[in-house]
């Protein structure tokens, strides 16, 4: 079995979200985790421990919408499936995450285009496969192959309503993406908002789990080297209470 890697490295200051929102992180190494064991145990002097050395650890400010993460039902609005509330990630049942993938190649969709049924069809037409009940289905774009530079939040096309709906319905719980959202890029929205004033326009794809409970992956990698169908991922979220996300080391499981 060969395993390909989906997520991406949470790394503080790299080019992955909006500056108010991108993680910080603390290095301690391990000079300065034999200083933290010389507080913990009195008498004991650094120079006592193997080469001086403590523990190295990390201390993480990040959001759990930081690095590659599985949004939960929750995040989108607080009802799903026409009324119900909506599920958090702890809630959701693990039986989602573990599945057969599917890949859409939507890198030639220009950037901000919102894709729509039709496009999930002729994908699927063009792959020659059939979507069944909790396939996972994973969305390749342009924003893939930018992911830490400049604009990558700008990067790709999004899932619109309509091509969210046209999954869900057919039984996918389990969808991701490579861009920063699964919805076009704000910066595009907000031109069509401007426009129109429509503030249906806003967010569609996610909003679209009002009507169907689904849950979805952003910011995921590596789809480019996946063949289109023929794999398993394997994505569960990280258990933390009531959240409306959980980070995943998604990755793909492909036959050698």
């Amino acid at each position: 079995m060969r395993i390909i890697d989906l997520s991406v490295a949470l790394k503080a200051g790299i080019a992955s979200d909006p500056p108010s929102m991108l993680p910080s992180i603390e290095y301690s190494d391990h000079k300065e985790g034999a200083k933290e064991f010389a507080a913990m145990f009195p008498g004991l002097k650094p120079e006592q421990l193997p080469a001086g050395e403590g523990p190295a650890i990390e201390h993480v400010t990040i959001t759990t919408h930081n690095g590659t993460h599985l949004d939960a039902p929750w995040h989108f609005a607080s009802t799903m499936d026409g009324g119900k509330p909506s599920w958090k990630i702890d809630q959701v049942p693990l039986e989602w995450f573990f599945s057969s993938g599917v890949k859409l190649d939507f890198r030639t969709k220009p950037d901000g285009y919102v894709c729509k049924a039709d496009d999930v069809k002729r994908e699927l037409d063009r792959i020659g496969y059939t979507l069944k009940p909790l396939d996972i289905v994973l969305v390749n774009t342009a924003a893939g192959g930018v992911y830490g530079q400049p604009g990558f939040i700008d990067k790709g096309c999004g899932m619109g309503r309509e091509a969210t709906l046209s999954l869900t319905k057919q039984g996918v719980r389990v969808t991701g993406i490579d861009g920063w959202s699964w919805d076009a890029p704000f910066s595009f929205t907000r031109k069509r908002f401007a426009e129109t004033g429509d503030a249906s326009l806003i967010w569609e794809g996610h909003k679209a789990g009002r009507e169907i409970g689904y849950c979805h992956m952003e910011k995921l990698t590596n789809l480019d080297l996946l063949p289109p169908f023929g794999f398993k991922v394997c994505c569960f979220p990280v258990k933390i209470e009531a959240a409306s996300a959980g980070w995943t080391r998604c990755v793909a499981l492909l036959d050698s």
